[in-house]
């Protein structure tokens, strides 16, 4: 479903760029349109096009990166703040091992072969057991 959503998102991004960019492309008038009084139109009324598309564009970007990037973020944070001693655990290296014990900033890990290694806490990918979810 994520997928389907970025989809959309990206399309209605495309839609937008190319409605917005026509309307600003046609905002100036032909020579011969009839335009007698010699008024041109402010630069405020070829601006508003562009100030929106541009809010547009930041809007999309905050929504389809930046927010979802936080939460992740987030989420790794509060996974290693929730650490304890027997979690098993997978870092980013994809060592697998169970946490012997945690300080704070780093963590104790006991691999498989009963060997024991310290790793920054920032390196612990995810728990073994969130994988199941």
């Amino acid at each position: 479903m994520n997928k389907i959503w970025k989809t959309a998102i990206i399309a209605g991004l495309v839609i937008t760029v190319l409605l917005l960019s026509a309307s600003c492309l046609g905002t100036s008038a032909p020579a011969g349109s009839g335009n007698t009084t010699g008024e041109q139109g402010s630069t405020w009324d070829s601006l508003w096009p562009m100030l929106i598309f541009l809010v547009v564009i930041f809007a999309m970007f905050y929504f389809v990166m930046i927010r979802p990037q936080r939460k992740r973020q987030k989420e790794h944070q509060e996974m290693m703040e929730g650490l304890h001693r027997g979690d098993k655990v997978i870092t980013a290296g994809g060592i697998y091992g169970t946490v012997e014990s945690v300080s704070e900033d780093s963590v104790v890990i006991k691999v498989e072969s009963g060997t024991t290694m310290r790793v920054s806490k920032a390196s612990v990918a995810l728990r073994r057991d969130d994988m199941a979810k």
